[in-house]
């Protein structure tokens, strides 16, 4: 009976600290956004920049708190299994209800950008663990891909519903501060919870960060596209979701092991979860430009989610 009460509060830590994580990143990126717009910055920019990096807060704190507590599989878990859940999960969710037209970025920046960053992760964990240096790197060469997309790329597969929004520095003060609360009290509950759970049913971190860990940081993508699907609108990009995912890359693990090394502990990560990542990135060429070029219907985002659930079903077995 004990056993149950204590596993129960710490999923509760868990839930709660989801809920922390999506109120607060959601409360931060307006507060972002407000700013943006009141020193009218362009929309490209708050796009690839402000919204980018406010989306990715969950990912960054969590991860950020996990390599400093010393869960590092965690962290790294976090991102490989965030990326494989936005495009598996998400992205296949999705184009369950509605279709998707691909923007020609897809193939001139997007793709290619993400697909060599996830390369590029891989390569450096050959030797079981990222190093300053390489999160280094990766931060240098966020900075650089920022720099050639904001000169080359157009701004049309970008959309953000709030963008326009007027706040006033009150209400961008309270969302900033309320929202950076949000995510410490949320990254707080979710890891404690996290790891406590993973020591008592006897999983390893990795397994939890994979799983629970990552849907729960994909959650407000999956939320924000099921209303904008709701609504009949196509606010969702798959350049959105690739951005993301490079994002993940670039700014999370590279400011993470900036702060503190990860070192892979679960050898499982670099054995199967990393193939598994790049391997439905690889997917994505064939599937948007067959049958049909630069469309994705409803039999892709069943072919996704399939695989998705299947890597789950892997992964807790």
């Amino acid at each position: 009976m004990l056993y149950l009460r204590n596993m129960g509060i710490e999923i509760l830590k868990i839930i709660g600290g989801l809920v922390g994580l999506i109120v607060g990143g959601e409360w931060l990126l307006r507060s972002a956004v407000g700013t943006s717009n009141k020193f009218k910055i362009p929309k490209i920019v708050i796009g690839m920049t402000v919204v980018s990096f406010a989306t990715s807060l969950p990912e960054l704190i969590v991860s950020i708190r996990s390599a400093l507590e010393g869960y590092p599989d965690l962290a790294l878990g976090n991102v490989v299994g965030s990326n494989i859940a936005n495009l598996g999960l998400v992205l296949g969710v999705v184009l369950l209800f509605t279709r998707i037209d691909i923007s020609k970025s897809f193939y001139q920046s997007d793709w290619p950008l993400m697909f060599a960053a996830s390369v590029l992760l891989w390569i450096f964990l050959q030797n079981g663990s990222i190093s300053k240096i390489e999160g280094l790197f990766f931060v240098v060469l966020l900075i650089l891909m920022l720099l050639y997309l904001f000169r080359f790329k157009d701004n049309t597969d970008f959309e953000y519903e709030d963008l326009k929004t007027s706040l006033s520095w009150t209400g961008i003060i309270l969302f900033a501060v309320f929202g950076g609360a949000f995510l410490a009290l949320g990254s707080e509950l979710l890891i404690h919870g996290a790891v406590r759970v993973a020591n008592q049913i006897g999983v390893s971190e990795r397994i939890i960060g994979i799983t629970v860990v990552s849907v729960g940081t994909s959650i407000p993508e999956l939320a924000a596209s099921l209303v904008a699907v709701a609504k009949r609108e196509n606010a969702i990009s798959l350049g959105n979701l690739l951005g993301s995912n490079l994002f993940n890359i670039l700014a999370v693990l590279g400011i993470t092991s900036l702060i503190h090394p990860l070192t892979v502990t679960d050898n499982t990560l670099l054995d199967f979860d990393i193939y598994v990542m790049l391997g439905i990135a690889a997917m994505l060429v064939p599937l948007v430009f067959v049958p049909v070029k630069m469309k994705m219907y409803w039999r892709d985002g069943l072919l996704l989610l399939t695989l998705y659930v299947l890597f789950i079903v892997k992964t807790l077995a």
